[in-house]
């Protein structure tokens, strides 16, 4: 059975200064998630001044993975393993948070003295029940590594999960795909149909899939057996992300998804307390617990 995609409207927008802008696509009312995607961010493009950046102090997460893809910028990732990476276009940084991990984001010494363009995709994706307590680990992949995929008119980067045959060294825990598309104008594409729940993403171009139309920044949901092919409307690039349903609701509060209250609470518990460690290289800093 196919149903129909659903235009995701009313992103929230968060300016964090600079004219850094982020558009909260996930969660919203009509997509609480999609496959194991809990939350979706699309972050610029702005231009950093020369002697500005991005700074993101330390901060907490549990049950979770996150995922940072880059169109273009750089960020420096440091968090309390002992990880360094520079994350640039083309490569991906999944860090899975499990039973705890802190980490700080900021721009690199050079990019910040030089400034520079920022824009790109911040996802979490929630970890199974089973796997919500797992050691925490870092991974940085770089572009060479992963799937590039052609398709008639289209060509494709399979950033994480399985797709059109292929499957990403990136470790996941549940059925999932990310991928970034380039689609030429008039091209065709059909989404993976082993994966029950997905979601296009137009990062610039027009397409329609199905009977919804998506321009630049826009997104819409789908679920079922099958899904409608994304048809473009001019040349396109778009981010295609899903999976198997999640397997139960999730609570999302500040940085922490779990599948109980009890281990937020826990969690919020544990940051107050200073009990997650510090951020190797960063330890100076961190972000409080919201009031």
């Amino acid at each position: 059975m196919q149903t129909h995609p659903t235009l995701i409207e009313n992103a929230r927008l968060h300016d964090l200064g600079d004219g850094f802008v982020v558009r909260r696509m996930l969660p919203v009312l009509l997509a609480r998630h999609v496959g194991p995607f809990v939350f979706y961010d699309h972050m610029g493009p702005a231009d950093f001044a020369p002697g500005t950046g991005m700074d993101v102090r330390p901060h907490p997460h549990i049950g979770l993975a996150t995922v940072t893809w880059l169109f273009e910028g750089t960020i420096r990732h440091r968090d309390s393993l002992g990880s360094l990476a520079d994350i640039t276009p083309g490569a991906v940084n999944w860090m899975t948070a499990g039973r705890g991990i802190v980490h700080s984001e900021r721009t690199p010494p050079d990019a910040r003295r030089d400034g520079q363009r920022m824009h790109g995709i911040q996802v979490w994706v929630a970890l199974p029940r089973a796997d919500e307590e797992v050691a925490p680990e870092f991974h940085h992949h770089d572009a060479e590594s992963l799937p590039h995929i052609r398709e008639e008119g289209a060509e494709l980067v399979l950033i994480a999960g399985t797709a059109y045959g292929k499957q990403s060294p990136v470790k996941v825990f549940a059925p999932m795909f990310f991928i970034e598309a380039r689609l030429e104008a008039g091209a065709e594409l059909a989404l993976p149909q082993e994966h029950a729940e997905r979601g296009v993403h137009v990062i610039d171009g027009e397409v329609s899939w199905g009977d919804v139309t998506l321009t630049a920044t826009q997104v819409a949901v789908q679920a079922g057996e099958s899904a409608p092919t994304v048809r473009a409307k001019e040349a396109s690039r778009l981010m295609l992300f899903g999976g198997a349903p999640l397997d139960g609701e999730r609570h999302l509060w500040w940085n922490f998804v779990s599948s109980t209250r009890e281990r937020i609470e826990q969690a919020k518990a544990d940051w107050v307390a200073q009990r997650f460690g510090k951020v190797t290289g960063d330890e100076k800093e961190f972000i409080p617990l919201p009031g």
